[in-house]
């Protein structure tokens, strides 16, 4: 097995939650590589083209040109401290979701509070006056909308579960995201506003997700559906085997005539001695399984 098939192999035995973050990684050394590459070169646009094809920017102009880029941008990530801190909160509190819900509603909110993340903070540079000037030059990246989606939506849906915090023991995760949502997103709100208000589009989504299930609608069932066909249509279809039944000789062929026709002659004789009736039960059928061939 060469690197290649081990690495396909160990991203298939994982879980949703490594696969996840197993995306973001290699984007994150794609994006490196491609860094490095740029630097070498003494040409930084090789490495802010890169960037530019997968980050998702404000400007709707350039939105409607790169429209994939509401799903990249989930999956990128500029700098060691942005995804090592990003992949572990998904880990920590992806474990709690699947502790109560499935893999598929763990996918379809990471995906969907990114894209309403995106949303949020799309929208917002193009109505309100403060980023005025700022739309065309502006770009959001990174996983924080859908992990803040994840984390809200546990948090709405099981507030009494106890996580164990060093220092300070065990904490109702409603609190600890109330803690999270208010350091992270609304202290300094001027500070990378951008991905604060994709902060407020992932939460927001991860809230109506949680809401909805306790009701009994899943809102995200729908992707899971798209994603299903997807998959199945680029999977590689089984090859279908076909029994091939030995051919027989011109001897076994008219040596089982002979014994057929010999087996029915035989039916015939007891008939013509005494009677149909005097015929068994299965030599009855053999007779009218002969009568049905002409």
């Amino acid at each position: 097995m060469n690197i290649w098939d081990e690495i396909k192999a160990f991203f298939v035995r994982g879980n949703i939650i490594a696969k996840l973050i197993y995306v973001n990684v290699g984007i994150f050394l794609a994006i490196s590589v491609v860094a490095i590459i740029s630097f070498l070169m003494a040409n930084p646009g090789i490495s802010d083209k890169v960037l530019g094809l997968l980050a998702a920017p404000a400007s709707l102009e350039v939105l409607a040109k790169r429209p994939w880029t509401v799903l990249t941008y989930m999956f990128t990530h500029e700098g060691i401290w942005h995804i090592l801190f990003n992949m572990l909160w998904l880990s920590w509190f992806g474990k709690i979701f699947l502790e109560f819900l499935d893999q598929k509603k763990l996918l379809s909110v990471y995906l969907l509070g990114g894209i309403s993340g995106a949303a949020m903070y799309i929208l917002s540079f193009n109505i309100f006056p403060a980023f005025s000037g700022m739309t065309d030059m502006s770009v959001a990246i990174g996983a924080s909308a859908s992990v803040m989606a994840i984390v809200v939506a546990m948090a709405t849906y099981v507030p009494n579960y106890n996580v164990n915090l060093f220092l300070f023991g065990r904490v109702k995760i409603v609190w600890l995201t109330l803690i999270i949502l208010a350091f992270t997103t609304f202290m300094d709100f001027q500070d990378n506003t951008g991905g604060k208000l994709a902060h407020i589009g992932g939460a927001i989504y991860g809230y109506l997700f949680a809401i909805s299930l306790k009701k009994g609608t899943d809102i995200g069932a729908w992707l899971n559906k798209v994603i299903d066909v997807i998959v199945t249509f680029f999977r590689p279809k089984p090859k279908v085997k076909v029994k091939y039944k030995k051919a027989r000789t011109d001897f076994e062929y008219n040596a089982n005539k002979a014994t057929h026709q010999a087996q029915i002659n035989k039916i015939l004789d007891k008939i013509s001695k005494g009677g149909y009736d005097s015929l068994t039960k299965e030599e009855k059928d053999i007779l009218f399984r002969e009568s049905q061939k002409s």
